[in-house]
């Protein structure tokens, strides 16, 4: 007999969580990022630290399965699915805090990629899947828990700006329409992946009205968020020596105005996820 055993293959559900779960590692990696986690340090953040962020992605693998597999079994948007998929985020956040003893660390990510995620269940390329998950995105939870006093709802009362659940439910804009063509673009230009990311991140973040910023820094930190993205990308971007003292600057100033780019971070990995998708996918549900 022999020793070895065969091994079950992972489901399509496990595929698409292991993808979730890597582009949370790939984002957090990435270095250097203005003001965010990454292996230089904590960025602007007291609380958060490299290690920190790899632990609570691998705590999210079994909420990701979860939620792709509830769509598979569900196989189309439906109320019930919506309505599944809040608790199991809800579950997942639970278990990331645990982890995290109460740190905060990818609350944004688990609903964006816990929906892109089910998506890839349902339909298959980028734009498919971004507007499954925002069609799920668009349908009510009623066990959903209302805090009109999470910092997310407050900036979004005070600057009358669209936050990360408005994001969803228009498919995705700053990924579908900034951070997956730029990806794409520095990489056709021989920019190396980590540089073609980099300059996806701020892609996202020079359109982006990031709720994160606005909370820590206001109107000022936000216009120079987006000021400072731009500056790097139209200085040659982050392969580029104009570009890289570009990026130091930016750096600089969200430091100093303590701002972290968080909902740019969180979309830089749904555009990870979906860039990554494209040769791992699973057959859309229903499909021949």
């Amino acid at each position: 007999m022999s020793a070895l055993i065969a091994r079950q293959a992972p489901s399509a559900a496990e595929r698409l969580a292991d993808l979730a779960v890597q582009a949370l590692v790939d984002e957090a990696d990435l270095s250097p990022k203005p003001g965010l986690v990454d292996r230089r340090g904590s960025g602007a953040h007291s609380d958060l630290h490299l290690g920190l962020m790899h632990a609570s992605a691998q705590s999210l693998w079994p909420a990701f399965a979860a939620m792709a597999d509830a769509a598979r079994s569900e196989g189309r948007v439906s109320q019930a699915l919506r309505e599944t998929l809040g608790q199991l985020g809800r579950d997942g956040e639970a278990e990331m805090l645990r982890v995290t003893a109460g740190v905060n660390t990818h609350r944004g990510a688990i609903w964006a990629l816990g929906l892109l995620s089910a998506a890839a269940m349902l339909e298959s390329g980028a734009s498919g899947i971004a507007a499954s998950a925002a069609a799920l995105a668009r349908l009510d939870d009623p066990a959903a828990p209302h805090n009109p006093d999470s910092h997310g709802a407050r900036v979004c009362r005070r600057y009358g700006v669209l936050g990360a659940r408005e994001q969803a439910q228009h498919g995705f804009p700053a990924v579908i329409e900034h951070g997956l063509p730029q990806l794409l673009a520095s990489r056709r230009a021989g920019a190396g992946e980590q540089n073609a990311r980099l300059d996806a991140l701020l892609a996202i973040m020079s359109s982006l009205t990031d709720t994160c910023v606005l909370h820590r820094a206001g109107l000022e930190g936000l216009t120079r968020m987006q000021a400072g993205a731009r500056a790097v990308l139209e200085a040659g971007g982050a392969a580029s020596l104009a570009g890289r003292r570009q990026l130091r600057l930016l750096d600089r100033d969200m430091l100093a105005l303590n701002a972290s780019p968080g909902g740019a971070a969180d979309l830089l990995a749904a555009t990870l996820f979906l860039d990554r998708l494209a040769p791992h996918a699973p057959a859309p549900t229903g499909s021949n």
